[in-house]
């Protein structure tokens, strides 16, 4: 693993091979697997997030266990990146296809600390993160493009990762998907001591002591 850039000071930086790719293939392979065989029912999607401009596969990872212990099992290595006390928030899986996009966003509250890691592409050509060099104002606007904001892009190889900064920090992929498609798990943690630990384990279980009863 090798990790180019600073993410303190520039919020973001690329982690090289943060898994091998055999493991990123070996994940898909599995959770393709379990999906069971046939095609993705990407046209029974009627709801298209404003990020995109038309259906994709996307699942949650608490609609896939295997998705939430790859998030809590990385969390102790995002912590020692960081320098900070993080607390895993939710992860998503989305497949892009063959000239999509990824509006230029600001990202929400419970994605303080992101990582977009990638899986596989189909034609093995390399998909770029955009990323703002500089912080700005978290808003809900999503567009087309940085207009005058510088950016950055950065490629990645299946395995790679780029660990960033989204809430503020906009970002987005607005060169067309040259795969037939992609695969990509993003993956989000909030800092135990910021604004936002509220949002921890995406609200789903509450940091509290737990007590079995025994019949």
């Amino acid at each position: 693993m090798e990790i180019i850039g600073n993410y303190e000071g520039v919020g973001h930086a690329l982690i090289k091979e943060l898994i091998t790719p055999d493991l990123a293939k070996a994940f898909l392979a599995t959770l393709q697997s379990d999906l069971g065989p046939g095609d993705l029912p990407v046209s029974q999607i009627s709801h298209v997030p404003n990020l995109l401009k038309r259906p994709t596969f996307e699942m949650l990872g608490h609609h896939y266990p295997p998705m939430q212990f790859f998030l809590w099992g990385l969390t102790p290595l995002m912590r020692e990146i960081t320098g900070r006390d993080l607390l895993p928030s939710y992860d998503c899986f989305r497949i892009y296809r063959e000239g999509d996009i990824c509006r230029v966003h600001h990202d929400r509250p419970s994605s303080e600390h992101g990582l977009s890691l990638t899986l596989d592409y189909s034609d093995g050509v390399e998909w770029p993160l955009q990323m703002a060099t500089e912080p700005s104002q978290p808003s809900a606007a999503v567009v087309d493009n940085f207009g005058d904001e510088h950016f950055v892009s950065i490629a990645m190889q299946v395995g790679d990762a780029v660990l960033y900064r989204g809430v503020r920090h906009r970002h987005g992929r607005i060169d067309p998907n040259p795969n037939d498609w992609s695969a990509h798990l993003f993956l989000y943690w909030v800092d135990r001591k910021g604004p936002h630990a509220h949002e921890a384990f995406d609200r789903q279980f509450p940091i509290s002591a737990t007590n079995f009863r025994f019949a």
